[in-house]
């Protein structure tokens, strides 16, 4: 009997790990975030949050509409709901209560997403210009061209920028093939391979970049892009997520463009704007960005379209 006991302990909290694993780190963290909030707006109201009950979480829901987008409300219950699955419990957030409560909301507000600002040619190089005349190492230089260009280049989230290793390139004729070993559509770790070609214009071109920063570097495995310690020394420790966007904001600031509107995925959704307007169509673009569906990347290409073949320009006054 104690046999069976101590087999079902191991089992349920085997069952426990896989539940956790099952999604990636930073998306937990999102999830205990998310139901911390709304763990402080049920101690300040009497309510119980963990379990809860429908009726509660359609209130929280009310309560944050008043300051939230429609888009932040989906994920608070998405999170809500995920933090019951992992405890054991069940919480049916297919509700008409909350369904209902949602569509309310969505009306009343309107459901309309006003994206970070992308990164477009012109921005890209004049802050690839401005890094250029800046007075410090060329090996600092270097590194954030280097990520400023592969980003863009490959329509890369910034965690999948941070994360690309040594081992993770192979130059071939053409270009550069990177491996993407994980990605946040990616959850399994089935991978994707993005190939960057050269660039006619030497100075703007990811794969030139790149290959003059791994030889001043000296980097031949591991993490290709890293922080620098006091004095321009180049550590072993990787460049996090955040170094991204705060390289992007700096240069943008420099180069007087006013970089309030713009964050790491700037680099990702400027190339898929870009592509759009150069003709691509959305199978070549989602090939490149690692999008799942088209309903992002055809939001990219009419936004990259709003001026062709418009209406009024066929007006003559």
């Amino acid at each position: 009997m104690n046999e069976l006991i101590t087999d079902l302990k191991l089992l349920h909290e085997e069952t426990l790990n896989n539940l956790r694993s099952s999604k990636a780190n930073n998306t937990l963290r999102a999830y205990k975030s998310d139901f911390k909030d709304f763990g402080a707006f049920c101690a300040k109201h009497g309510f119980k949050s963990l379990p809860t009950e429908p009726k509660i979480v359609s209130l929280y829901l009310t309560h944050l509409s008043k300051n939230s987008k429609i888009s932040t409300l989906r994920r608070r219950l998405v999170s809500i709901s995920m933090v019951h699955k992992l405890k054991g419990h069940y919480l049916d957030t297919k509700h008409p209560i909350i369904i209902e409560n949602l569509m309310g909301i969505k009306r009343v507000k309107g459901s309309i997403q006003k994206g970070k600002k992308p990164i477009l040619i012109n921005h890209l190089k004049s802050i690839i210009n401005v890094i250029n005349e800046q007075e410090i190492d060329e090996i600092k230089k270097s590194r954030d061209k280097t990520i400023l260009l592969i980003g863009f280049g490959g329509g890369f989230r910034r965690t999948e920028l941070i994360s690309i290793d040594h081992e993770d390139l192979e130059f071939v004729p053409e270009g550069v093939k990177i491996t993407i070993k994980r990605s946040k559509t990616d959850q399994f770790g089935e991978g994707m391979i993005k190939g960057l070609p050269y660039f006619t214009n030497e100075e703007y071109c990811p794969v030139n970049n790149l290959k003059k920063w791994l030889a001043l570097s000296d980097i031949k495995s591991g993490p290709i892009f890293r922080r620098f310690s006091k004095g321009s020394v180049l550590t072993n420790k990787r460049l996090t997520d955040q170094s991204v966007v705060l390289i992007i904001k700096d240069y943008l600031n420099l180069a007087g463009i006013e970089n309030k509107n713009y964050s790491g995925h700037s680099l990702r959704s400027g190339f898929a704007t870009v592509a759009a307007e150069s003709g691509a169509d959305e199978r070549s673009i989602m090939a490149m960005t690692g999008h799942k569906t088209t309903q992002m990347v055809r939001r990219y290409i009419r936004e990259a379209n709003i001026f062709k073949n418009n209406a009024l320009s066929k007006i003559k006054i």
